[in-house]
């Protein structure tokens, strides 16, 4: 079983005519927990989407447990995306069902268990997050952390190799945040998950970095430790570590350069 779950080889990312990221390389190991970072709109959604499918490159591949992405069937990528858990943003939660009919969607559809293991997965699964009292409510009943729980008991439904959160601790206050952070910690500790982490949060990447990439200008800028990462000279990881508004004479080559380098294509 190889240790490289996640690898995204020179890939360039878009919408339409407008490229968003160029030339990124990425790879995520068993058992590291790897944060991107960077200002909000860089691409950092952008390149999850990739990871998962839901984007093709423009060019470039990405390679999903050592498959290639590109022309497989959608059976093929249903079976690889069951071995992810996604939290999304906003926890994607559906209002009109309760939060045990939530976490038990995944296992619905990707498993053939019957209802009353099902019903046992889903109780465990809310245990792990700490939301066993929240069994039989619905989403509008919960607070905005406890909500962030429940989605977050949703992905782990499965069992999944690798989890990718997007922006998990976004709208939420600074203790619940923090409860979110250490919660995640605590999981991957357990379950010795591997965990992709999306946040502009400096107080979430300082609590649960191993390593940190940090996207600027349409391009990955950073690779590396969470401490080396504090230290470096680079103008964009800097001025992001230390809160600092960006200098114009300090951004780094356009987009659209970025992708026709990638290309080997040529501006005119």
């Amino acid at each position: 079983m190889s240790d490289l779950l996640l690898e995204i080889k020179n890939v360039s990312l878009g919408y339409g005519e407008e490229i968003v990221l160029g030339g990124v390389d990425l790879c995520v190991r068993r058992g590291e927990l790897t944060v991107v970072a960077g200002p909000s709109g860089c691409g950092k959604s952008t390149l999850l989407k990739a990871a998962v499918g839901l984007l093709a490159p423009v060019s470039g591949s990405v390679r999903l447990f050592g498959v290639d992405l590109a022309g497989i069937s959608e059976d093929r990528l249903s079976g690889l995306r069951s071995r992810v858990g996604l939290l999304f943003q906003g926890g994607a939660l559906i209002n009109s069902m309760t939060v045990a009919e939530n976490v038990a969607l995944p296992l619905n559809q990707f498993s053939r268990l019957p209802e009353n293991v099902i019903d046992t997965l889903v109780r465990m699964k809310l245990g792990q997050v700490g939301l066993e009292k929240a069994y039989a409510k619905t989403p509008p009943e919960l607070s905005g952390g406890m909500r962030k729980r429940a989605a977050l008991a949703r992905s782990l439904a499965l069992d999944p190799e690798l989890l990718i959160c997007d922006e998990p601790s976004a709208g939420l206050d600074p203790v619940t945040a923090a409860g979110l952070d250490q919660l995640l910690l605590d999981l991957r500790s357990a379950l010795n998950m591997t965990l992709l982490v999306v946040t502009h949060e400096l107080g979430s990447i300082d609590a649960i970095a191993d390593r940190v990439v940090v996207i600027d200008n349409g391009g990955l800028i950073f690779d590396g430790p969470l401490a080396q990462a504090r230290r470096s000279d680079i103008p964009a990881v800097r001025d992001f570590f230390t809160r600092q508004p960006p200098r114009a004479e300090d951004r780094g080559k356009s987009m659209l350069e970025r992708f026709l380098k990638t290309t080997g294509e040529v501006a005119s």
